[in-house]
């Protein structure tokens, strides 16, 4: 294992962020500490009469004491609910029970190194890194499944797990917009930008096209994908030092010039026929009305319902199941894989390895239940909506120049994103100001859309409030085990910076040139006049 002095002793600001990181108490804690400071501070918000108007609904809202009846009693009548339906909790929990048997049952160390023996060792990072923001078509799963797995890859080839772990986070929630086409976020995000255009009163000709901001993704991807690449190779992993494996792990991932006994090749075979079995039952519960007669499809909606529904609104059962779907996938590939190869004698086996990696799963519990409720009484409070809406207020103040506008809109939306974690509410609260605002200046609704998820996706990587962020710091202790909150921030910086940097300059420049966003989705939009 990489010495774990080694990091701290390093001099310049990523030392300093790392060192004074690490110095802050347990994660756990700070949120304790957070949530102690979130009350004083709605506190103080309410007695000021903190106040924003909705843009949509045009109702007040009111900022909201956290010792408030109302807010004490929802705190604790509905702690278990709170903690239950905390958003990646179900998600992590359902996935590691398949993704736990496979890696216990040596699939992951065996395909990797299969798939590793002839493919440089300088090549694993951009495939990491495209991989990671593909996964985000399989949503949240991309989480749980890419990033502990893109540590398994780089640690199979010999190289740090945690620049694995760094690059596979980077691309999956840095690279959150950036795909090759478009899919769930699309959907979601236009859906709240037609809305907002409808609202807005401002006739324009235009419609929404899930594909509108197509061509802008594909390239945010190929631009991703070089300084994902280039921050891995020549910042990050010369910062980690070289990786030697400890007893835990050398046996699975030391060697990996090693080669496979048969009994891992038959696994390997087995595991394949899984895979395989899982997907083509998956088309089946999608797609299977393609044989004539056939009208089970229970993951698309079908019949009247589907009347006037897009496709991809229709395969909204599908997508939803994916992470079922994982752990259905990785339980029978691990389970055919141990089976043929001898890590797997019974049913017993099965169910110890999945219970091994909740086990592993403990300490994030305990984070999650930290974090849900801090989440929740920030919202409760109503400080995170107030905020959103002056701030989306203060840029249409600005009489800017359209490219440094635009520009501005993906910073603010960078900053936003460290208070205000998802996606859909900060576009709900933005779209309606930004929208109509940028239809006036002659951005169309693509546009808008474009240079809010450019700067939704660069800052996920650095804020703790992020709902994911635990769940890293815990993949990451998994290969050190000393490993703080400061290390990954760390660790991260230089992947926010450069993705923001360039995602803006890209935002720019497309506005600069006029450039189609996507299949007839123009930049620019004819400004509506009065009659």
């Amino acid at each position: 294992m990489a010495d774990a002095k080694a990091a701290t002793t390093s001099k310049g600001f990523l030392g300093w962020v790392e060192r004074t990181g690490n110095k802050l108490p347990d994660p756990v804690f700070i949120f304790f500490y957070l949530t102690i400071l979130l009350v004083v501070i709605s506190i103080v918000a309410k007695l000021a009469g903190a106040s924003a108007i909705h843009p949509t609904s045009g109702d007040v809202i009111q900022s909201k004491s956290l010792l408030s009846a109302e807010n004490v009693k929802k705190l604790w009548v509905e702690m278990p609910k709170t903690f239950t339906h905390f958003h990646p909790l179900g998600y992590v929990l359902v996935v590691m029970l398949g993704a736990g048997v496979a890696e216990r049952a040596g699939l992951f160390g065996s395909a990797i190194k299969a798939a590793l023996r002839n493919v440089p060792k300088g090549l694993l990072t951009p495939m990491v890194a495209l991989i990671a923001m593909l996964s985000n078509h399989a949503a949240d799963a991309g989480y749980v499944v890419m990033i502990p797995l893109a540590a398994i890859i780089f640690a199979a080839a010999g190289r740090h797990p945690l620049a694995g772990i760094a690059c596979g986070f980077a691309g999956v929630s840095g690279g959150f917009s950036a795909n090759i086409a478009p899919g769930q976020l699309d959907a979601l995000l236009y859906g709240i930008t037609e809305a907002a255009y409808e609202a807005s009163s401002i006739e324009a000709g235009w419609s929404a096209n899930i594909a509108g901001n197509t061509y802008f993704i594909m390239a945010l991807l190929f631009l991703y994908i070089p300084i994902i690449w280039f921050v891995t190779d020549k910042i990050i992993e010369p910062r980690l030092g070289k990786w030697t494996p400890d007893e835990s792990h050398a046996d699975e991932y030391g060697d990996e010039n090693q080669a496979l006994t048969e009994g891992q090749k038959k696994g390997l075979r087995h595991a394949g026929l899984a895979v395989l079995g899982v997907c083509f039952l998956w088309f089946m519960m999608a797609a299977g009305d393609i044989i004539p007669g056939n009208n089970w499809v229970p993951l698309r909606i079908t019949g009247e319902a589907a009347v006037g529904m897009e496709w991809y609104e229709a395969l909204g059962p599908f997508f939803k199941s994916l992470v079922g779907a994982f752990m259905v996938l990785f339980l029978a590939a691990g389970w055919f894989y141990g089976k043929a190869s001898g890590s797997i004698k019974d049913h017993r086996d099965l169910v110890n390895m999945m219970a091994e990696a909740m086990k592993d799963l403990g300490y994030y519990l305990v984070l999650a239940f930290a974090a849900a409720h801090f989440v929740a009484m920030f919202n409760w409070s109503n400080l995170g909506l107030i905020s959103a809406v002056h701030g989306a207020d203060g840029i249409k103040a600005m009489n800017l120049p359209l490219p440094l506008a635009l520009g501005l809109i993906v910073l603010f939306s960078a900053l936003l994103n460290l208070f205000v974690g998802s996606a859909s509410a900060k576009w709900a609260l933005l779209a309606p100001v930004l929208v109509p605002m940028l239809m006036l200046l002659g951005i169309s609704p693509d546009g808008a859309t474009a240079a809010y998820r450019v700067g939704d996706g660069a800052t996920n990587i650095i804020t703790p409030l992020m709902v994911y962020f635990p769940l890293i710091l815990v993949f990451a202790r998994r290969w050190q085990k000393d490993y703080g909150l400061g290390s990954l921030t760390a660790m991260m910086i230089p992947y926010s910076i450069w993705m923001l940097i360039f995602g803006v300059i890209l935002m720019m420049a497309w506005v600069f040139l006029g450039l189609d966003l996507g299949p007839g989705a123009p930049m620019s939009i004819d400004i509506p006049t009065a009659s």
